[in-house]
């Protein structure tokens, strides 16, 4: 069976056509700019003109789409939110690109396509296959989740399930763009730590070198422990209100190879149970799992 995936990003759209039926083969793959600086209509058409451009590569044409976005639908009005693309933002969006690409159009959110694919295509399907509930965790700029039961994404009443990076985990966090104090999002994401560091040390440093000075510098050491500590928090309130089988880590952060040793022993303390058998895993695909967790809405 031939699938259609489409991932937008703030920058690029990226686009893949897979043959399900040949494991996944890729037929055609495609990059161009967003350009969302030129506005809302712009971006839809850029959409379109990724589509046809696959279409002559693979010498096929789409019957439906699908296609990852940053945020999501709001059930009630049918119009995006949650976008850090604002131009999407309270438009309906789902509506006017079916409109304009004249098929149907599958939508769902990119941390929801994140964890469709690694249950799909990557790590879940090669170490877990019988796995019924995955949870993917996006670590990154920002925090953010998607969920996946008997192999489909669940999106909930208000279209955010999975959306664990905007509990309250701690009031030093600070202020968080929703509104909220204390976000998951102001304290485990990329740039929050970041932003720690520069707070008890009066200097910037990246994450990176933050990680790799951690057994030199006392304040490298001090960001990384309070990244463990409230990791072990964040994910184990995952773990007592849905109770996943698998749980994979995507984003920058998720690259610190250290939260799937301390990372998950401290998990463990907070979960309510006397063990955890949770597997917490390496995500496999990379950058591609937005766009191939796209391919697979439909």
């Amino acid at each position: 069976m031939i699938k259609w995936g489409i991932d937008l990003g703030g920058t690029k759209i990226e686009g893949v056509v897979i043959d399900s039926s040949t494991d996944n083969k890729i037929i055609a793959r495609k990059r161009i700019p967003t350009e969302g600086d030129k506005g809302y209509h712009h971006v839809l058409f850029q959409i379109k003109k990724l589509v046809e451009v696959l279409s002559s590569e693979s010498g096929q044409k789409p019957t439906q789409i699908g296609i990852g976005t940053p945020g999501s639908i709001y059930p009630p009005t049918g119009h995006l939110k949650n976008s850090n693309s604002q131009h999407l933002n309270d438009q309906p969006f789902l509506v006017d690109l079916q409109n304009l690409l004249q098929i149907p159009v599958r939508m769902a959110n990119d941390a929801n396509c994140f964890a469709l694919a690694e249950t799909q295509m990557g790590i879940v399907k090669d170490e877990m296959p019988k796995a019924k509930v995955v949870f993917g965790v996006i670590m990154g700029t920002g925090v953010g989740g998607g969920l996946v039961v008997n192999g489909k994404i669940l999106n909930g009443a208000n279209g955010i399930a999975g959306e664990w990076g905007h509990n309250i985990l701690h009031e030093s966090g600070g202020t968080c763009y929703c509104g909220k104090t204390g976000c998951v999002e102001t304290i485990i994401s990329g740039p929050s730590l970041e932003r720690y560091y520069t707070e008890v040390s009066g200097q910037y440093k990246p994450l990176k070198e933050i990680v790799a000075d951690r057994l030199t510098d006392p304040l490298s050491k001090a960001t990384i422990d309070r990244l463990i500590q409230f990791f072990g928090i964040g994910i184990s309130s995952i773990i007592n209100t849905i109770d996943p089988d698998v749980i994979v880590i995507g984003g920058g952060v998720g690259n610190i190879d250290l939260l799937y040793a301390k990372g998950i022993e401290e998990v463990k303390k907070h979960v309510f149970n006397p063990d955890c058998t949770t597997r917490i895993l390496k995500p496999k695909l990379g950058d591609s799992a937005g766009v191939f967790g796209a391919a697979f809405l439909n």
